[in-house]
């Protein structure tokens, strides 16, 4: 038998299965934890091709990625593309479906906006950072009972760096009365070492919020999954 027919006979479209298999009725008679990444993933692009559902060719993307939502949102329009069955359309579904995951978390981090640790800063800033490609600048305002204030991009540059102003980072700290500030960047490598260069804008900021009575509580340096910190390394002395 030819390849090609032995595809089309082995190809079982998602309507002729069983209801309780397929995902939107699954979604419906059971819940959406039932539901796999790949199934998921098959609602928003509703169909596959010739050659296989949906939920296999979510099931090829997410493969490619090692099923790692993380890294699948890291991909563009064109990455997902290259994939044979999904379109502009079905890539813009999913590039979509997960920016609002992205920012759904930036809605629950701003209920819990009191800062105690390092940890608390991480967790501040990750709907602003994660799966960000390019290295970016921020600072944390914060209130006498460090409480955020507001969160403030300062600067974007390239993979490898981005410039830091001092008069930019202390700019919205005194027009916001801010008691204190948080400083943050990411390194997009995912190396959490902090490089000469990032040490000696820390002292430089430091010395700059002495003088502005506005101290620098921390210095976060941001990746995807961990961070570096300079006040818990005893490094902003």
């Amino acid at each position: 038998m030819p390849e090609e027919n032995k595809s089309q006979e082995n190809y079982l479209k998602i309507l002729q299965w069983a209801e309780e298999d397929r995902p939107r009725e699954k979604l419906l008679l059971k819940t959406k934890a039932a539901l796999s990444d790949a199934e998921l993933l098959a609602i928003l692009i509703g169909s596959g091709s010739k050659e296989e559902t949906a939920v296999d060719l979510c099931k090829r993307i997410l493969r490619s990625v090692n099923n790692d939502l993380g890294e699948l949102a890291k991909m563009s329009v064109k990455d997902l593309e290259k994939f044979k069955g999904v379109g502009e359309a079905k890539a813009i579904s999913i590039i979509a479906a997960l920016e609002l995951g992205r920012r759904r978390k930036d809605t629950v981090s701003q209920q819990r906006d009191k800062i105690h640790c390092s940890m608390d800063i991480y967790n501040a800033i990750l709907p602003n950072l994660l799966d960000c490609h390019y290295e970016e600048f921020w600072v944390l305002l914060l209130n006498r009972q460090n409480q955020i204030i507001k969160k403030v991009q300062i600067s974007k540059g390239s993979v490898s760096g981005t410039v830091v102003d001092a008069r930019l980072v202390f700019k919205p700290a005194i027009e916001h009365l801010a008691s204190s500030v948080v400083l943050i960047h990411n390194h997009p490598s995912g190396n959490i070492k902090p490089s000469q260069s990032d040490v000696n804008i820390t002292k430089k900021l430091v010395e700059v919020g002495k003088m502005f009575d506005i101290p620098i509580l921390d210095h976060v340096i941001f990746t995807n999954d961990k961070y570096f910190s300079f006040a818990d390394e005893n490094m902003l002395l």
